[in-house]
């Protein structure tokens, strides 16, 4: 079979998910044994992977599994013990207080919010943890999850505290081979990583400018009761001026202080100056919007999960500086255990893996309870039980509630993400074959030459929409795109750029990241709804990283240390 051939095969898998999902709108938990099913075969078959690697695989994928689960249930844990406190009844009367206003609101908590606890932690914990809380704040919980979904877009390139730029792209390429190049040159390996990571902060700073407002036009437009663009585009000067705070702090960190900080520097300097604004009305709209009546929302929009969030009987009430003390402590505990190597070291301690599983040479998993964002939302819930003063009879509710959802969310997963590692382990085969990722990202740079740059973000969000991972597809995509790069006589540096940025938007229509997200408010079947409405926001995104690209490569002419010719 010829490397086209093999190519477009590989891409089968995501096309059937792709028309399963959102084309004949199949629940996932339907969709993703029949795609992991298929996976397994093109793998054994056309790819020639040996049987032990198929089944290491996916047991490696199974333990990822477990860790995603652990991450879900720590978020649906905090917020259920918050409904049982008293939290989330005063949190909603804290916004109320701040505006009525729904796009407001969304801008707030999905949007700075989202992005803070995106910079900390990552790996799809913001949609986890924001969504819930606005279905607690009254926001129909498929609208909670395409708010959530659509944070996965501008900080996630710094989401963990810098994991897709410190991991991914110093992982994915050959910094060895490259550092002596440099040195050749007179240049090092610092100042050729300073221009990858400067150039993703400036082109998410760019784009995100216009995400904020997008993200509460998709929501007036598709959950609004006139079902109105304009009613969305009426809040675009607070919406920009959102946009403002956050990215420009955003793109500074990026540029100056490294990957570590830009989403939670940019989060935060966003949320220190948006909420005052918002409090003072400064560029609010004259008339509020809100939802319909629930009464009145399509039973699509409904989640199975119930927050009810009235104050609980015989206890006085919680304030609005105790209901948000929690948020507070996961944001100082997350960051504390990224950044203090002593503290990160003993939380990592606690870890159970399988190196080489099956004898299969670079297939393992390990899983860190402690570390995972999981672990850490489960000491805030600890300690917010004392502060709450919950009663065991509370505590208990919430872990009963929590436990409950995960079952569903469990199904899907178990065959999403063996099906990932099947793709991305396939490049240790019997026929000397790419990994499938890699063909599929080969037939599109040979299918468009010189205007590949443009396609170049499109490669990276194909990597995360396959992987749910801007980290991953980092990993896998960014040689590849420097050595094309390099064929093209371009900046390395730059495309390198582009895949980051591209792979950090992938993240909006990542399939487990939607099943992940729906988990949290009880919206499991419904994903290719989600997808659909996500669709729209990565579409921009793609479009506007890859114009960019081009002007800086064509129009700008920029160049680094290391261009070809």
């Amino acid at each position: 079979m010829n490397q086209t051939l093999l190519s477009i095969l590989a891409f089968v898998p995501l096309v059937l998910a792709g028309v399963l999902l959102i084309g004949f709108r199949w629940p996932a938990k339907y969709a993703m044994p029949v795609i992991f099913l298929l996976t397994a075969i093109i793998g054994l078959t056309a790819w020639d992977m040996s049987f032990t690697r198929v089944v290491a695989s996916s047991l490696q994928g199974l333990i990822l599994t477990a860790a995603i689960l652990w991450i879900i249930f720590g978020a649906i844990l905090l917020l259920n013990t918050l409904k049982h406190s008293g939290g989330i009844s005063a949190i909603r009367r804290g916004f109320a207080n701040i505006t009525p206003d729904r796009r407001v609101q969304a801008l707030i908590v999905a949007w700075l919010f989202g992005c803070f606890i995106e910079g900390a932690s990552g790996f799809g914990t913001p949609a986890a943890v924001a969504a819930p809380l606005l279905v607690a704040l009254g926001f129909p919980a498929l609208a909670a999850v395409v708010l959530g979904m659509m944070v996965q877009s501008t900080p996630v390139s710094f989401g963990a505290v810098g994991t897709p730029i410190l991991v991914g792209v110093a992982g994915g390429l050959d910094k060895v081979g490259m550092s002596e190049q440099l040195l050749a040159l007179n240049s090092n390996w610092e100042v050729f990583f300073h221009l990858i990571y400067s150039r993703v902060a400036i082109m998410h700073g760019l784009i995100g400018l216009l995400m904020p407002l997008i993200m509460v036009m998709i929501m007036t437009r598709f959950f609004g009761k006139n079902k109105s663009w304009k009613e969305g585009l009426a809040v675009a000067p607070f919406a920009i001026f959102t946009a403002i705070c956050f990215s420009v702090p955003y793109m500074a960190a990026g540029v100056f202080l490294g990957p570590e900080f830009p989403s939670m520097i940019g989060a935060m300097v966003g949320l220190a100056i948006v909420v005052p604004a918002a409090k003072a009305g400064f560029l609010l709209p004259k008339q509020t919007w809100d939802f319909a009546e629930a009464k009145d929302w399509p039973s699509e929009w409904m989640g199975t999960i119930e927050m009810k969030i009235e104050d609980v009987a015989g206890k006085s009430p919680v304030s609005v500086a105790m209901a948000w003390a929690p948020y507070l402590l996961l944001a100082i505990f997350l960051v504390a255990s990224r950044i203090f190597p002593e503290l990160k070291a003993a939380l990592i301690a606690a870890s159970f893996g399988w190196t080489d599983i099956l004898g299969e040479t670079g297939v393992s998993g390990a899983l860190q309870p402690l570390y995972l964002p999981g672990g850490i939302l489960c000491m805030v819930v600890i300690v917010t039980c004392f502060l709450h003063r919950m009663r065991f009879s509370e505590v208990k509710a919430a872990v009963s509630e929590s436990s409950r959802t995960l079952l569903g969310a469990g199904f899907v997963l178990i065959f999403t993400i063996p099906m990932v590692r099947i793709l991305i382990n396939s490049g240790v085969n019997g026929s000397d074959l790419v990994s499938m990722p890699v063909a599929m990202a080969q037939l599109v740079a040979d299918s468009v030459g010189g205007v590949y740059p443009f396609f170049a973000p499109a490669v990276g969000a194909l990597g995360a929409f396959i992987a749910g991972s801007n980290t991953v597809s980092n990993l896998m995509l960014s040689q590849f795109q420097f050595n094309t790069a390099g064929l093209l006589g371009v900046s390395g540096a730059m495309m390198v750029a582009a895949q980051s940025v591209g792979a950090a938007a992938g993240n909006m229509i990542a399939i487990h990241n939607v099943v992940a997200a729906s988990a949290t408010v009880g919206l499991l079947g419904r994903e290719g709804i989600t997808m659909r409405k996500t669709m729209l926001p990565t579409l921009y995104y793609l479009l506007a990283a890859g114009s960019l690209t081009m002007i800086a490569m064509y129009g700008m002419a920029i160049t680094d240390p290391l261009m070809v010719g």
